[in-house]
């Protein structure tokens, strides 16, 4: 199982990892998407799956020296940032709640599950959205599209922050509900 998000999941259904996951013969979970780790991943499965996975990574060269400090960091990660999740859960519904209230923002509300949202632009406005909130310090992908997802370096007060420039976009850029 890909588990890159299964403590999203987890913190979202208010169900154990271990209920999740025990359908599968191993599971793949990235520690940095939303715990925080700098890099890391963690291989669960029986002895025997990790044993092959080890002379698999030997046979193609992987491996890392110092890897302790990584080590560290991943633990440190999953002791301590799991049930904060639910945090960005609350922020990326905050985000959505209030840019849905912006006209010309087209905010796809009902799909929210956890820490990401997608928002829709007019297809005049994006390249000049984009530029106008990197100016403001604010960085975004540029498309008609975007995907917005709340972690542990968002607060909420970064989420105002946010909200406040989408609408002095807004205003200064005339952007209409009508115009999507």
């Amino acid at each position: 199982m890909d588990g890159a998000r299964v403590f999203n999941a987890s913190v979202k259904l208010q169900v154990d990892v271990k209920e999740i996951v025990e359908h599968f013969d191993s599971v793949s979970i990235c520690l940095s998407k939303g715990l925080g780790a700098p890099v890391g991943s963690v291989l669960c499965a029986l002895k025997d799956k990790i044993k092959e996975a080890r002379r698999w990574r030997k046979m193609l060269g992987g491996g890392m020296r110092q890897a302790g400090v990584i080590a560290a960091a991943g633990i440190y990660a999953l002791k301590n940032n799991i049930q904060r999740l639910q945090e960005d859960h609350e922020n990326a519904q905050l985000l959505a709640t209030l840019l849905s209230e912006i006209d010309g923002i087209g905010v796809e509300i009902q799909d929210i599950q956890t820490n990401m949202m997608y928002i829709n632009l007019p297809e005049q406005h994006v390249q000049s959205f984009s530029t106008f909130l990197k100016d403001k310090g604010i960085l975004l992908p540029r498309g008609k599209r975007i995907r917005l997802v709340t972690h542990l370096d968002i607060q909420r007060q970064d989420i105002l922050t946010v909200v406040n420039e989408v609408k002095k976009y807004t205003r200064e850029y005339h952007l209409k509900t009508q115009s999507i």
